[in-house]
């Protein structure tokens, strides 16, 4: 995994914008695939590389499967972007 993983994941607007639908709480697959206007096997394919990446779990219920976000990992490359930028009064 890494950070090239979840770079890579990011990359995609498709997958920032599953993302910004699982900030608001776990969907299944099936809502997810609802609000996109691309085939089930292309938003599966990104929930794949999206898991590859460990930004997002799923977890089976019944016949369904529902996606979360896996905030730890966010949480991660935040604390590295901040460190990457540096302390604002270092600047000059």
């Amino acid at each position: 995994m890494g950070i090239q993983n979840t770079l890579k994941a990011l990359s995609d607007p498709t997958r920032r914008e599953i993302l910004n639908l699982l900030k608001k709480g776990r969907l299944s697959a099936g809502e997810i695939v609802e609000k996109f206007p691309v085939t089930g096997a292309s938003i599966s394919r990104h929930l794949s590389v999206l898991k590859d990446a460990d930004l997002i779990r799923d977890k089976r219920e019944g016949k369904f499967i529902y996606y979360e976000l896996n905030t730890s990992v966010l949480e991660e490359i935040m604390l590295w972007l901040g460190d990457l930028k540096g302390d604002n009064n270092e600047i000059q």
